[in-house]
């Protein structure tokens, strides 16, 4: 897989509200703590809106994403599912869905980078961005920090837990600071 080195064109920080890279698994649904390895979890039916781990979601939680007054956007091996399955639930429009490389089998590449992050900085194209996931890791971090010339956050949600209210106090906290 051709992996390129993101544009380093910024956007006026100003000009465009941040964009909110936003993943499903582990943070909007956390895993159940007697999950099945990633390998023996049936997607297809994961995907479905018979899912049980469905029930936890709630209008209030698309209100508060809402009300954070970003660009949201799915990152999110859901692709179009999300907007399908999730968005009504949540009470969210129809987002746009980042167009993430397939899946490699594991989520870190053999560079130590999470399979999503170089796409996400790409997309976001020197805009401020926020990526809510439960699988970065401090390799991320550093890499977004020597490959985007924008503000970004990049939170980890503790993926048993899913998005809770002291994530969504950091996620306002640097909102107000940029």
């Amino acid at each position: 897989m051709a992996r390129t080195k993101p544009q380093n064109v910024c956007v006026r920080a100003g000009s465009k509200p941040p964009l909110l890279f936003l993943d499903v698994d582990g943070t909007l649904l956390p895993r159940p703590a007697a999950a099945p390895s990633v390998e023996e979890i049936d997607w297809s039916a994961w995907q479905q809106p018979t899912n049980p781990a469905l029930s936890g979601l709630t209008r209030v939680l698309g209100d508060r994403l809402l009300g954070l007054g970003c660009e949201l956007m799915w990152a999110t091996g859901w692709g179009d599912d999300a907007n399908r399955v999730i968005a009504p639930i949540l009470g969210l429009p129809q987002l746009p869905v980042a167009r993430l490389p397939e899946y490699p089998g594991g989520d870190y590449y053999d560079d130590e980078l999470h399979w999503k992050t170089r796409t996400l900085v790409s997309l976001a194209e020197g805009r401020r961005f926020i990526w809510i996931d439960d699988e970065i890791r401090q390799q991320d971090m550093a890499w977004v920090r020597g490959n985007h010339c924008g503000r970004a956050l990049l939170h980890r949600v503790d993926g048993f837990r899913g998005l809770l209210d002291t994530d969504f106090a950091v996620l306002t906290e640097w909102l107000l600071a940029t």
